[in-house]
């Protein structure tokens, strides 16, 4: 191939490398960057092969020392991946799934609304539900005097801390992951687990502790079932993108779902992990004052809106989102 052929096919590319090599760090993926770097590379060592002695050679081998400059850069930025992630990818995510947020929390709310009704007008719907054994401990917890003390408190903090945890992770997975079966599975974990915290708030009404049990569940429970609701958003995320494919063909459009799932059912760990600290370590202290309580309930509460709603539609606002959406893939 004759030089000013070469030159002329890969031009414009080349161009397009000066220009991005030449963007704001960390506004380029690291791997596009190395893909460039390979690009470069197969350019150079053909056109030293080809034209050892011309200005192309010689450009393209400053254009690779500049690209492989920006990998060095981008090596630094791998540290701060974690900050990165929290920051900007998972509110970015949380940004494209308001919608999904919303139908979740929907199905959420409609199963409180069934297991209180339920439970108000079937005496026997409760113990369905929750089962016998759980709902005669609690009976005799309430005769004993202090059933939610008894409830949370009867265990050792780290034991009941792990314990919790692990089977709120667990439950967090299986939400995300049934969300294949056309979202259908995902819907029905949110409601059913909407039923269990609707007949339970029912229960605890007719025996008169509704409103110690909001002072005391949700010291723990405000970031407990906010998660339960934001990983429903991951399950109908990866749902939706085998229902939706929209332009993509199914298998990339359910790739696509799955990744941003994931992301969101990841990025939900720490907060549940934080609740079941909370359950281990705090809500057993049952005559903890009014203000304390609130002041864990409402601050919870501040958090949850603020990053998966507040500040995701912040950066939607901005445009920043789409910057970072392309990070996943």
């Amino acid at each position: 191939m004759r030089e000013t052929t070469f030159l002329k096919q890969n031009e414009k590319k080349w161009q397009d490398f000066e220009m991005v090599v030449r963007a704001k760090k960390g506004t380029v993926p690291p791997d596009r960057i190395a893909e460039l770097f390979i690009e470069v590379t197969d350019d150079l060592a053909y056109a030293r092969t080809h034209y050892p002695n011309s200005n192309t050679t010689r450009y393209l081998n400053g254009l690779a020392s500049q690209v492989h400059l920006a990998i060095i850069k981008n090596k630094k930025q791998s540290k701060n991946r974690f900050w990165k992630f929290f920051r900007f990818e998972l509110p970015s995510i949380m940004a494209q799934s308001q919608w999904k947020l919303l139908y979740s929390f929907l199905a959420f709310m409609v199963g409180i609304f069934i297991g209180v009704v339920s439970t108000l007008y079937d005496e026997n719907f409760l113990r369905v539900i929750l089962g016998d054994g759980y709902v005669d401990m609690t009976i005799r917890n309430i005769r004993a005097g202090d059933p939610l003390g008894r409830l949370y408190g009867g265990m050792d903090e780290i034991e009941m801390f792990l314990g919790i945890t692990v089977n709120n992770l667990k439950v967090g997975v299986i939400v995300f992951i049934v969300g294949i079966f056309f979202s259908i599975g995902t819907t029905w974990f949110v409601w059913y687990h909407g039923v269990m915290v609707g007949a339970f708030q029912a229960f605890l009404y007719q025996y008169g502790l509704l409103g110690d049990s909001f002072q005391i569940v949700y010291i723990h429970g405000t970031f407990e079932l906010s998660m339960l609701v934001i990983e429903g958003a991951a399950g109908l995320t990866l749902g939706n993108a085998l229902l939706f494919p929209g332009t993509y063909t199914r298998l990339e459009s359910l790739k696509r779902g799955a990744i941003r799932g994931i992301k969101i059912a990841l990025g939900v760990m720490p907060f549940t992990i934080l609740a079941g600290f909370l359950e281990g370590f705090v809500t057993r202290y049952t005559n903890m004052p009014l203000w304390a309580s609130l002041l864990i309930i409402l601050g919870s509460l501040a958090i949850v809106v603020y990053y998966f709603i507040v500040y995701p539609l912040r950066l939607k606002a901005l445009g920043i989102d789409q910057e970072y959406l392309k990070d996943d893939f």
